[in-house]
């Protein structure tokens, strides 16, 4: 019998799709698994991930949630006993009263950006954001049509908002600031009289600001400050924050954003569009995470911050490596201009020679560039590990 050959025709994307960027742990990961079905051993300090399961109380929580028939569609903007557990949770924590209306639960924390910048920005609003900084943040700006506007964070300030910088970057067009703190990738956490003196500048301003917090139970040294506690802020903040991090829940897909009742009808008529609602018994077991004991949240904040010593400590004795200690999150981000190599070229090295999986600091904006950002969400076995083989191929190769 003959067959028929046919062409497939190349695919045409709309012209938004140019624009949209990725995050680049997923792909470094790819590569890395990659390199061990080949029989390599590679150490895994690329994804941002705790590495300790979830609590067992959470996970019989979402268990039962299954066994008693939560398997079904919920209100887009989340089941009313997780949007009254976060509302008093999250206003507990930082000092100010959160009414459930004002909360959507959604898969995750990214649809909260997602929704936000679509619901906000129109073509040629401006957006600032941080840089190096979670690199969804240019991506989605782009993505809508809007106009990227990135201020750094330095190491010579230890990785501090400049309050000053942001304020001077302000325009007419400007819609929305990014803040996150702790900070992805650095580790740096805003301190309270740096987040007072943005507020103050902020304040009756015709713009909103999205405040990514997802670190916010992962800090070491002091107390984490929301701009949402400050005077003229509240309803001009979007609060973002989730479960992935603070219970080791990445897979169960929990996120959440706080923000004034009318954006949130409309940040929830997008979720209706977009996945209808989070899943039913994922949102049971969150409540169980907010309302049971918190423990599991102590003991994994003490114990990266043991990590935290190691990793530091290791690469600060590598040459042509300094890293500064974060202050929050799970990340150490190192200075390797010593190294002589770009941060791209050396992240490759390292993973495909050493064995050591690592994102370059340009995977976080061009002013990531000079830095490597090590992930400390794994054991300090595998830490020691990773650091002795960085050391060893810098021995051999610079």
């Amino acid at each position: 019998m003959a067959t028929t050959a046919t062409t497939m025709q190349g695919l045409r994307l709309a012209d938004r799709m140019s624009r949209l960027g990725t995050e680049s742990a997923f792909d470094v990961l790819v590569r890395a698994k990659a390199l061990e079905a080949a029989g390599r051993e590679i150490v895994h300090l690329e994804i941002g991930e705790p590495d300790f399961p979830t609590a067992m109380q959470i996970v019989e929580a979402g268990v039962d949630a299954l066994r008693y028939g939560w398997t079904h569609y919920g209100p887009s903007a989340g089941l009313p006993a997780l949007r009254e557990a976060v509302a008093e949770d999250a206003g507990l924590r930082r000092g100010i009263s959160i009414d459930p209306s004002e909360v959507v639960i959604t898969p995750g924390a990214k649809p909260i950006m997602f929704f936000v910048i679509l619901a906000l920005i129109d073509p040629d609003d401006e957006v600032i954001y941080p840089n190096p900084g979670f690199p969804i943040y240019e991506s989605m700006i782009n993505f809508v049509g809007g106009r990227p506007v990135p201020y750094a964070l330095r190491e010579e300030h230890d990785f501090d908002v400049d309050a000053g910088d942001i304020i001077g970057k302000i325009t007419d067009r400007t819609r929305l600031v990014i803040l996150n703190s702790p900070h992805n990738p650095t580790g740096g956490v805003m301190p309270r009289e740096s987040v007072a003196e943005l507020a103050q500048a902020l304040a009756g301003r015709d713009l909103f600001i999205l405040s990514d917090e997802i670190y916010s139970r992962l800090i070491y040294e002091g107390e984490h400050a929301s701009i949402a506690q400050f005077p003229g802020m509240r309803e001009r903040t979007i609060i973002l924050d989730g479960f992935s991090k603070t219970y080791a829940m990445t897979g169960w897909r929990l996120g959440y954003g706080i923000m004034r009742p009318d954006l949130a009808e409309r940040v929830a008529q997008l979720q209706t569009n977009a996945t209808s609602c989070t899943a039913s018994f994922s949102q049971i077991a969150a409540v169980t995470a907010l309302r049971g004991d918190q423990s599991c949240v102590d003991e994994m904040r003490e114990e990266f911050r043991r990590r935290r010593s190691v990793i530091v400590d290791g690469l600060n004795k590598i040459p042509g490596f300094r890293c500064r200690q974060p202050h929050g999150a799970f990340y150490a981000f190192p200075n390797i201009t010593g190294t002589g190599r770009q941060s791209k070229a050396l992240s490759d090295a390292l993973l495909n020679e050493a064995g050591v999986a690592a994102l370059s600091g340009t995977a976080f904006g061009a002013w990531g560039e000079g830095h490597l950002r090590f992930s400390f969400a794994n054991s300090v076995e595998n830490i020691q590990k990773a650091l002795d083989w960085i050391e060893a191929w810098v021995k051999r190769n610079l």
